[in-house]
């Protein structure tokens, strides 16, 4: 469930249409995002918060800019933030469960899922990757029934499905929505 460009853009893009304008400079920042220039863009939405640090806008795209950098930690704080300031927007809540996920923390993304459903219960995205993070739990689960009986058919049988379902990876995160 690592982010992708395209996604996050498109995120990013709705949150700029939803939210009052002072969209010059977020537009900058989301461009530079957009083209990979993440140090860069990471700088200008430093700049940007330390004058207006309650922007939603500018700390989600802070957020998906870390995550891409590698900066998870950072990243779950940034938006974690957000969602503690804005509970209503769902966005936050579905990428931190993608961030929490790619480190196998996925009874934490359950619940960002969670919450994110609570407040928007026609989240789509939401609800397919809260079905993958039940996938991934289940897929554990049978990793650990069939270390205890390995020759358990029907927990074989399950977990390739899953595994299947997943591409083959049951105990790793799903590819981006």
């Amino acid at each position: 469930m690592a982010l992708s460009r395209f996604l996050a853009a498109v995120i990013a893009s709705v949150m700029l249409a939803s939210l009052p304008v002072r969209a010059d400079e977020i537009q900058d920042i989301n461009l530079q995002f957009r083209k990979g220039e993440l140090p860069a863009a990471l700088e200008h939405a430093n700049r940007y918060l330390a004058k207006n640090p309650k922007d939603a806008q500018a700390r989600f795209l802070k957020g998906l800019i870390l995550g891409d950098l590698g900066k998870t930690n950072d990243a779950i704080d940034v938006l974690k933030g957000l969602t503690e300031d804005y509970p209503e927007l769902r966005e936050p809540y579905n990428n931190l469960a993608v961030l929490y996920a790619s480190q196998g923390r996925y009874e934490a993304a359950r619940n960002a899922l969670e919450m994110a459903i609570r407040s928007h219960p026609d989240y789509v995205t939401a609800h397919e990757n809260l079905g993958d993070i039940y996938a991934k739990m289940a897929a554990i689960e049978y990793d650990k029934a069939l270390a205890l009986d390995s020759k358990n058919t029907t927990v074989q049988t399950r977990l390739k499905l899953i595994q299947t379902m997943l591409g083959g990876q049951a105990t790793k995160p799903a590819q981006p929505r």
